[in-house]
């Protein structure tokens, strides 16, 4: 049996995934398929390090030598193509932290943000705490696919934004930007002044004939205005392990960077396990990679295959990437609420409400097909007859 073919019991380990039905779906019969979050393994040379490591017994405190840093910019360097330097990382526990940080350095409160929406649910959150104004660039959706409004984006950028978050690849929708459309996000925020802030956590998962490109490769002048935001975590599922790091080319951001840091108190460290893992997922973490993304993409289809067939109702968003579906509900004619609890109550799954990713999600769900197949399966299947029960109380 493949290792991605095993169930595996994660009750009681306090997995947020598992150990919070209740408390998130109020019942406990749900299938959890939300937060990104694999049910999976990771690589066994990371499961390994971790052991021998704890065999140790001795968890002082812990630095990030040459051996870890060059297993990240080997990493990006082979899996990417784009040459970066040890000293231009920072590292921290997880993306989010690095944002906030980045936005502190270079925006005031009262500073307007780009964001491309529909979105991952912290970009709104960081900007609001921070008090800085969110300006939203809607994608456009095309049938089963997403793309960038260009003249609005200018037109956003040309108004005063200071810095744009750029999700990519994108979550929830699924793109892989393309090199033309990267490009002329980043001349466009070239023209207006405006920093990019570029979260790459899902750059390793991506789909067959597609190839994600770290805006900041493009140029010299687009790495000079850009921090780019990348982690093991999505990658080889070690979110809990809190492990990333930020890659900021222009020696003067980065010591900006640092400073915002240092003023909450964070040291450009990390854990002495997260250390650990890291290093062991991206030296030999490869081979696992490569079946996983099978895996996923193979999920992917199934999806969109028993929908049309069953459920045509529910119109999966063509992905390129991540392990997350993007569904339109829409046919289903119910209001952001009632699709939630439709999903929760008939379907029996517990999913991410596109509203979470702003307002031109209400009509979504986003669904987690980083599990083994027999969830897969059981989960479609219980969507499949709920919406046929809702087809025929309609009809």
């Amino acid at each position: 049996m493949s290792i991605f073919e095993e169930v595996h019991d994660r009750k009681q380990t306090k997995s947020m995934k598992w150990d919070m039905l209740q408390k998130r779906f109020q019942s406990e019969d749900v299938i959890p398929m939300w937060v990104a979050d694999m049910d999976f393994k990771a690589p066994e040379a990371v499961n390994q390090a971790l052991i021998k490591r704890a065999e140790h017994g001795i968890y002082g405190y812990t630095v990030i030598d040459e051996d870890v840093t060059s297993s990240i910019t080997d990493w990006v360097k082979n899996r990417h193509g784009w040459d970066i330097q040890a000293d231009s990382l920072n590292y921290s526990p997880g993306v989010i932290n690095t944002l906030h940080m980045a936005l502190q350095a270079f925006t005031e409160p009262g500073d307007k943000i780009m964001i491309q929406t529909p979105v991952y649910t912290p970009f709104y959150n960081i900007i609001k705490v921070l008090d800085r104004e969110v300006v939203k660039n809607p994608l456009i959706q095309q049938d089963d696919y997403y793309t960038i409004d260009f003249e609005d984006m200018e037109k956003k950028l040309a108004s005063g934004v200071k810095a744009f978050i750029l999700c990519s690849p994108h979550n929830p929708v699924g793109r892989v930007w393309t090199e033309e459309e990267l490009r002329k996000m980043a001349e466009l925020c070239l023209q207006y002044d405006a920093m990019i802030f570029s979260d790459e956590i899902h750059a390793d998962l991506v789909f067959k004939g597609h190839k994600h490109l770290p805006i900041a490769s493009l140029s010299e002048e687009i790495a000079d205005k850009t921090i780019t935001c990348m982690a093991p975590s999505k990658t080889f599922n070690l979110a809990g392990l809190q492990a990333s790091y930020a890659v900021t080319p222009n020696k003067q951001n980065k010591q900006k960077l640092e400073k915002a840091f240092l003023r909450q108190g964070l040291n450009n460290s990390l854990n002495g396990m997260a250390i650990t893992a890291m290093e062991a997922a991206y030296r030999h973490g490869g081979p696992w990679l490569e079946e996983l993304l099978e895996v996923v993409e193979s999920h992917t289809a199934y999806i969109k295959e028993m929908f049309a067939a069953h459920a045509p109702e529910l119109k999966v968003i063509k992905s390129e990437g991540t392990y997350l579906v993007w569904v339109d509900c829409s046919q289903l004619n119910m209001d952001k609420k009632e699709l939630n609890r439709f999903m929760i109550d008939k379907g029996r799954v517990g999913l991410n409400p596109g509203q979470d990713y702003g307002d031109e999600g209400d009509a979504f769900m986003r669904i987690n097909v980083a599990c083994p197949r027999a969830t897969i399966e059981e989960g479609v299947q219980r969507i499949i007859h709920a919406v046929e029960a809702w087809r025929a109380s309609t009809n």
